[in-house]
């Protein structure tokens, strides 16, 4: 997708948004690992493909993402071949302060494209085409929306209502319209003049930045604080902490879409899905003869409609209708697919009765790789640890627990007290409890070990960590 044909008449920076927790997408999506960072479409994620398509426009990109899915945002940066700067919320403000810290980062004369993170748009060619097509608008003031064309009275999006064709090409907003019940959305595509509202935004940083002077001024001083104290770390941009948690949450709809005067509209025709539902990740694959689509190794037998999710082992549907399965290692979900909007309210469910499967997966991202929990029990616990090349965990001890590592793939160099030692393939080593140790994969291939830790704790939180890559203090995992 990435391909580079593109040639931009008008320099724009594209902004993509990161945050969200995509709790609908449950159980493959989580509040440690959202939909954006999930590979869902041909072993790529929705951000990797937001990059790629947005690299048609500019490699150079400011992306707004939370501390805690920093080193993610980068690794699909990485990807997609683009660079830039990470601006790192640390505590999540909705969009309008998002965007708010990306203009004030950006030099004011900067064209700035923000679009989220996890949408797919198919057709990356037809949509760098119309940004392009919504320049001249941006470029003399106006804040461009890009409205989608709607295929179905949806009840899950806002719309844009379409006015009269400005001089620039774009096309006057006579208002918005929230999320509508059935038949005011069947009524607005009625009127032929209504777009779904694709939370996509092209203007000058200093448009932005006078529109929220004027209809947000205190999200617009909270965020000028918090970039005034700004720290840089690399790629990092860390806005200072309480100026930002100070700042007032609201999304940039609400905050200044729904007031601002000079504000425009481009129609989008091509296919796009906010890929909201697991109902809508159905879709973006082909059915067979009776409606099913198979991920994986999904089977069916006589059934209709019905969707499976299996990446990890058999997952047969016998005799279902109108179901969705999807299956991931340690959570399974089935509902009905006219049931899927309640998946949200079945996550809160599950994190107020405190079940860790609606917030953390039992694979997790680590900055230099991850590691899987295969088994837990009283007083043991084995993972499956995997290192990327050139990666290091940090020097650290345990206070409660000792760890065996034995390696199963690639070249270990082990640390262990005032000793080093390499490791290949079959080999092991015994950390005992109290020893300070670190594990670095010195090879060109993913380094993979099995640990087996035991002792009276085994929480993530007994680290104590005496040097680290990545920047972690002692009370990061």
């Amino acid at each position: 997708m990435n391909d580079k044909q593109t040639i931009p008449s008008v320099q724009i920076i594209p902004v993509i948004l990161c945050g969200g927790s995509g709790t609908r997408l449950w159980p493959l999506s989580r509040k440690s690992f959202p939909k954006q960072f999930v590979p869902l479409i041909d072993g790529k994620s929705l951000l990797q493909l937001t990059l790629e398509r947005v690299a048609l426009l500019s490699t150079d990109v400011i992306c707004v993402a939370s501390e805690e899915h920093r080193f993610l945002v980068a690794q699909a940066m990485q990807a997609a071949d683009v660079h830039g700067t990470v601006l790192l919320e640390p505590v999540a403000r909705n969009t309008a302060a998002a965007m708010a810290i990306a203009a004030l980062a950006a030099a004011p004369e900067a064209l700035l494209l923000f679009c989220p993170s996890d949408h797919h748009i198919p057709d990356a060619k037809a949509f760098a085409d119309v940004v392009q097509k919504a320049c001249p608008a941006a470029q003399t003031g106006a804040i461009v929306t890009f409205g989608i064309s709607p295929s179905f009275p949806s009840t899950a999006y806002g719309y844009i209502r379409q006015g009269d064709i400005r001089p620039d090409g774009s096309y006057a907003v006579e208002g918005f319209t929230e999320k509508p019940p059935l038949d005011k959305a069947q009524a607005l595509l009625l009127t032929g003049s209504a777009l779904w509202n694709g939370g996509i935004f092209l203007c000058n940083a200093a448009t932005l930045l006078g529109a929220l002077e004027q209809h947000a001024p205190n999200i617009l001083q909270s965020c000028r604080q918090a970039m005034a104290g700004a720290a840089q770390d690399g790629q990092f941009v860390r806005p200072q902490t309480a100026a930002f948690a100070a700042c007032r949450s609201e999304s940039i709809d609400y905050a200044v879409m729904e007031h601002h005067r000079n504000v425009a509209v481009m129609p989008f025709t091509s296919g796009w899905s906010d890929v909201g539902s697991w109902n809508a990740v159905a879709e973006l694959s082909a059915p067979d003869g009776q409606g099913n689509r198979i991920h994986g190794q999904g089977l069916v037998m006589d059934a209709h409609n019905t969707f499976v999710h299996a990446p990890h082992r058999p997952v047969v549907a016998l005799g279902t209708h109108d179901l969705l399965i999807v299956d991931t290692p340690d959570a399974l979900l089935v509902a009905h697919s006219s049931q899927v909007e309640q998946v949200k309210q079945v996550v809160a469910r599950l994190d107020a009765d405190k079940v860790a499967q609606s917030v953390q997966h039992r694979k997790v991202a680590r900055p230099w790789g991850t590691y899987d929990s295969v088994d837990v029990g009283e007083r043991h616990q084995v993972k499956r640890i995997s290192v990327r090349p050139g990666a290091k965990l940090s020097l650290q001890m345990h206070h409660h627990r000792a760890e065996h590592w034995i390696v199963v793939k690639g070249t270990a160099l082990v640390t262990r007290g005032d000793e080093q030692v390499l490791l290949t393939e079959n080999q092991s080593t015994y950390i005992p409890l109290g020893v300070t140790h670190r594990l670095e994969n010195p090879g060109k291939t993913d380094l993979e070990i099995i640990e087996v830790q035991s002792g009276s704790y085994l929480g993530e939180d007994d680290i104590v960590r005496f040097e680290d890559t990545y920047g972690r203090d002692t009370k990061q995992p």
